[in-house]
Parts: structure tokens; C-alpha cells; sequence
């Protein structure tokens, strides 16, 4: 098969297409023959540094779509020529995947399987954190940084499916005029406005958070008695100042997370989570594909050239076969 790998740290130049053997399902696994791939910010953070402790050459890539090819043992519910969409560790940049058996989605009412591979990553990893990890509650205030990045539309999306007034940021009045559009009750342009001073009086319980750094004070300053924080990257700094008296005061909690190296178990439990409370709600329509851009895999540098410089809005797909 056809496959792209990260050769060696550096930029989109180290990505390169090459032949490598076709993947073998282990027990409880399946093969998918990839039709395409979501472009996740894990994936320029694999190409760049080995922040997840691994320097060798991989392939990236964290949320596929395609078709069933075959099935390892023990593995009941899926058949060949099942449409899947499917979360992954790795290895989505390429003609062929193997994939835990849990890890699978079917494809959702009025989606094509395209479309379809922009979803896992982002649904997984929003719902993990925001309705998991920090429990919004019916009527609670959500506040998401990034708000035109497809987690923060994502975000977005399912809060006002969820009946959750939603707030966020973006980089550009464009992006926040788009942000509304897809429900939100308010955006701000983080460049041109001080997000604190426009939301002060919003009322926010939660905040879905991949910047970090200056916007950390903020963000404390801005939660309610009893809200919490939830960290999913630190794209303005790893380092903050915080104001521990206040978040005594207040009860806040601050937490985060990485769904690329959790378990498959947990990965298992988490799928089902999310096809059982969120899978009814995309097909319903709360959720409509957002793809802004997509790139046959040998473009797969240009691909992450456009991630890298936050022009976009939504996903970018590799269109692999």
C-alpha cells in the first residue's frame, strides 16, 4: 500500500509517500481500506517534536473513514464491506488501516463517507472532555476557544444540540461572524477584543481550552462558583500564572486530557459512549458535515501547510482512495 511518513522531525519536506506493507488485523481488530483521513493538530505535533515519546518514523494520522475489508478473530458486529468511520493511534495516512473493532462508528445518516472521516477525532475528544470530564449540565454556559477549528465547531455544535448556550474565540471577524452562524451565542475576536472583558458577564460554568498560556488567567477569572476548566492543548504557552486564592474561592477545577494515548479499552468505552448519546443526534442533523478543504494524499505537505497557518475553517480531509 501507499502510505505517508514522518521521516524525521522537521517540517511538512519530512512527509513522505512510500510503499509499505498492508497492515494484518490482529484479534479484535479490522482493516479498513481508507477513503479518507481527518488532518488533526496531533498529527503537526507528531511531525514536529516527539512530545508523545516516540522519534521514530511513523505514519500519522487519527480518524480515518472507508470499508471493511476483513476482520481479525473475535470480531462479531462488523462484516466486510461495513462503511466505518473510526478512531485511530496513528497510521490514518494511508491505503489501509488496522483498527480495534471498538474504535469503529457506522457511517451517519446523510453523511458521506468522506465526510465522515472528520468526525471521530473531534466528537471523541469534545465529548470526552466537555460532557465527560466537566459535566455541563443542562442550561450551563460552554465557552471554546478556537471556535472555527473543527473541535471547536464540534464544540459548538453539540452545545446547541444539547440546549448549552455556547461562547468561543476565533482569530478573525470573519471566523467569529461563522462561529455564530453555527449557533453560537456570541464569538470574539481574541485579536481586536479582550475576550474577558466582552464575556464578563456571560456566566461561564465550563471552558473547552486548547491555548493555554496568557489566556489561562482569563479563563479562571471568567468561570462561575463551581465551573471548570478543561485543558486539551497549549497552543499560547505550556506555562500560566494562576491565581490560586481564587480558585480556592471559587471551588474551580482545572483538568485536562490526551485521547491519543489513552487505552483502547477506554477508547472501546468511549466510541460507544458516544454512538449511544451522540450518534442520534448527528443523524437528526444537529451536526452537519464542515469540511473546508481536501487533499489527495500525495499533497498531504500543502495539506498541513493550510493547518499550520489557521486560514481555515472546519476540517481538511486527505482523500486517500
Amino acid at each position: 500500500m501507499k502510505a505517508i511518513w514522518i521521516t524525521r522531525k522537521g517540517g511538512p519536506e519530512v512527509l513522505e509517500l512510500r510503499d509499505t506493507p498492508d497492515p494484518i488485523p490482529a484479534p479484535g481488530e479490522v482493516l479498513i481500506r481508507v477513503k479518507a483521513a481527518g488532518l488533526n493538530r496531533s498529527d503537526i505535533y507528531s511531525r514536529q517534536s516527539n512530545s508523545y515519546g516516540n522519534d521514530r518514523p511513523e505514519i500519522p494520522g487519527l480518524e480515518i473513514s472507508g470499508t471493511i475489508v476483513s476482520c481479525g478473530e473475535n470480531v462479531s458486529r462488523w462484516h466486510p464491506g461495513d462503511a466505518v468511520c473510526a478512531l485511530i493511534t496513528g497510521g490514518g495516512y494511508a491505503e489501509y488501516a488496522a483498527v480495534p473493532a471498538g474504535q469503529c462508528l457506522p457511517i451517519p445518516n446523510g453523511w458521506t463517507i468522506e465526510e465522515a472521516a472528520s468526525l471521530p477525532e473531534t466528537v471523541l475528544t469534545v465529548w470526552s472532555n466537555v460532557w465527560i470530564t466537566a459535566k455541563l449540565r443542562a442550561g450551563e454556559h460552554l465557552l471554546v476557544h478556537g471556535g472555527s477549528s473543527g473541535i471547536g465547531t464540534t464544540a459548538i455544535q453539540l452545545a446547541v444540540a444539547m440546549g448549552n448556550p455556547v461562547y468561543t474565540t476565533a482569530g478573525t471577524d470573519e471566523k467569529c461572524r461563522w462561529c455564530e452562524s453555527l449557533g453560537a451565542a456570541r464569538a470574539v475576536n481574541y485579536r481586536s477584543e479582550d475576550f474577558e472583558s466582552v464575556l464578563k458577564d456571560a456566566g461561564i460554568d465550563v471552558i473547552l481550552d486548547m491555548t493555554g498560556g496568557d489566556f489561562t488567567p482569563k479563563n479562571l477569572r471568567l468561570l462561575r462558583q463551581d465551573g471548570r476548566l478543561v485543558f486539551i492543548n497549549a497552543m499560547r504557552g505550556k506555562e500560566a500564572t494562576i491565581d490560586l486564592p481564587g480558585i480556592m474561592s471559587k471551588r474551580l477545577v482545572i483538568t485536562g486530557s490526551m485521547l491519543k494515548p489513552r487505552s483502547a479499552a477506554f477508547k472501546a468505552e468511549l466510541t460507544a459512549d458516544v454512538e449511544k448519546q451522540v450518534w442520534p443526534l448527528i443523524a437528526r442533523g444537529a451536526l452537519r458535515p464542515l469540511i473546508y478543504a481536501s487533499f489527495p494524499l500525495d499533497r498531504v505537505a500543502e495539506a498541513q501547510q493550510l493547518m499550520e497557518s489557521n486560514a481555515h475553517r472546519g476540517k481538511i480531509l486527505l482523500l486517500v482512495s
